[in-house]
Order: structure tokens, then sequence, then C-alpha cells
């Protein structure tokens, strides 16, 4: 756990989330800033700054990651409609928190293209 990130700190329940879904590997809760009417952030337990970051020991765990945010999808209600997954890398790309994270988007038509 990086001790000054806030997303490290939300997994270890040192900071109060919305949390919709956990296991052992991931933690999926609430954006405080939501951009569509459902706006899940689903993060790895394990401390990754960002996709530049990941190496091939990575692999099984950004495959959890996806399932999960599948799995928040269908319990959120959106899977049939359709929603969007992104993540961000960099600040050009609007990562604000260094911990790896991808946003789970849905609930109404979303425009394409983002940004």
């Amino acid at each position: 756990m990086a001790q000054s990130c806030i997303f490290c700190r939300i997994a270890a329940g040192e900071i109060p989330a919305k949390v919709v879904r956990e296991d052992e590997a991931t933690i999926a809760f609430r954006d405080i800033d939501p951009k569509a009417p459902t706006h899940v952030l689903v993060i790895p337990r394990r401390h990754i700054p960002s996709v530049n970051a990941l190496t091939g020991e990575d692999v099984e765990l950004m495959g959890r990651l996806f399932v999960a945010a599948k799995e928040v999808a269908e319990a959120e209600g959106i899977a049939e409609t359709g929603y969007r997954l992104v993540m961000n890398t960099g600040p050009d790309a609007g990562q604000s928190v260094d911990h790896i994270h991808l946003h789970v988007l849905g609930g109404r038509g979303l425009a394409w293209p983002p940004g």
C-alpha cells in the first residue's frame, strides 16, 4: 500500500467509500464526481500507479479487473443497454489519481468521441 494513495486507503478501509463490489484482488466503489448515472471505479487492491507500470506479472490481475467491471455493470443493470470502460493513463489523459483504475460508465447514452 502506498501510504499517501487515496485509493489504497479506500481499499484498506481507512477512507469510507460507497463500495458496490469487492473480492480479495479488487474493489469497486462509486465515483464521488459522477459523469453518468452509473459511474463506478474498479481498482486493484495492490498499488499500481498506471498502465505504464504494468508488467507481465499483472496479466491475471488486469483480467480480474475487467471481469469485476463486467459484474458491476450487470449488478447496476446497465450490461444489456451498454456501458463504457475507461482507463486514463497520465495527466494529458485525465488520470487524477496515481493508482490504476477502471471507470464503469452507463445509465444513459454516451457520446463519441469523448474529450
